[in-house]
């Protein structure tokens, strides 16, 4: 979570919300990301999102099996239904989304009866430090405008 930390510090730098993202596998960290809406101008480009493409690359898999991604903030229903479909094993997040969360806040899809994969979550790993990122982020833009 450490280095999803850092990713988030730098993605703050580029005026992304600051969101970092990290995928390992057997303790092995296979992709790094952080949020890139704004510099790519893509609605899609979530740090999860990008690190899950990556990781898949660097497996020449699209099925994460055993992967763990761990990101700063409860990831939202796109980014948690691309888990669901990259099947990974496990999501570990910092901090709570109660606007947007789908991890446990507005929703679950890590655990929907319906759905053909499931996965492990684990929330609330270094949650202050992920929150304060995002609160002095939201603060620093409020006080500019």
């Amino acid at each position: 979570m450490l280095v999803a930390l850092d990713l988030a510090a730098i993605a703050a730098s580029l005026g992304e919300v600051p969101v970092g993202a990290v995928v390992t596998k057997g303790g092995v960290i296979l992709a790094r990301a952080h949020n890139l809406r704004e510099t790519h101008h893509d609605p899609t480009a979530h740090a999860e999102l990008v690190a899950i493409r990556q990781a898949a690359a660097a497996l020449g898999t699209w099925r994460l099996d055993g992967c763990t991604v761990w990101v700063t903030l409860e990831p939202c229903a796109m980014c948690a239904g691309a888990m669901v479909a990259a099947r990974v094993a496990r999501c570990v997040f910092g901090c709570a989304d109660p606007k947007g969360g789908f991890l446990g806040s507005l929703g679950d899809l890590s655990a929907h009866p319906v759905l053909n994969h499931r996965f492990e979550v684990t929330s609330g790993v270094h949650a202050d430090a992920c929150a304060e990122v995002l609160r002095s982020f939201f603060r620093a833009r409020r006080r500019v405008k």
